[in-house]
């Protein structure tokens, strides 16, 4: 248990340090959902490059009477290392004083997960193949427009503060 908080400890002192500059523009929460949010984007992307080109060799996934597309077994590999990670850090960095249960929050955040990846496919569709727009800057959009939900969701769904009297009268009832 030490190792985790000062693994929190040191995370936080570290985003909060390059706070510092932005505090006059952007609130410490936000800015620590960014880093965090961005961190795990990052990572998300260099485990998908990895198992999609090294891991898989870019081949298919033979399973059972299926065959699984390396882009989406690569997905499959990065998506269950981010959402762990991406959890962790929102619980215990930019969401700590959430007061609502940790299985109630992961179960918030598995439903956000799953709204996201939707989100994405129907902008990406929507902007692509009706707009007519170029992918790069669609995707572009589409995580900006995808980021600025997730982080409203979070902060007033997944992660929020119930209000004392709110929490008294769900434990009485």
């Amino acid at each position: 248990m030490l190792v985790l908080h000062t693994t929190r400890d040191t995370i936080l002192s570290v985003i909060d340090f390059f706070h510092k500059p932005f505090a006059g523009w952007i609130k410490k929460q936000t800015f620590r959902y960014l880093a965090c949010g961005g961190s795990n984007t990052v990572l998300d992307i260099l485990i998908y490059f990895i198992s999609y080109n090294f891991i898989l060799d870019k081949q298919p996934v033979p399973i059972y009477s299926i065959t699984i597309a390396p882009h989406i077994a690569a997905f499959i590999i990065s998506f269950s290392f981010s959402f762990p990670v991406g959890f962790a850090l929102a619980k215990y960095v930019v969401f700590q004083e959430s007061n609502l249960k940790g299985r109630i929050q992961l179960f918030r955040y598995a439903l956000l997960v799953a709204m996201c990846i939707l989100l994405n496919y129907v902008f990406l569709k929507l902007f692509v193949e009706t707009f007519g727009w170029f992918p790069t800057p669609s995707k572009v959009l589409t995580t900006v427009l995808v980021a600025l939900f997730s982080y409203v969701s979070q902060r007033n769904f997944t992660f929020k503060v119930k209000d004392v009297s709110e929490k008294v009268s769900e434990d009485v009832a």
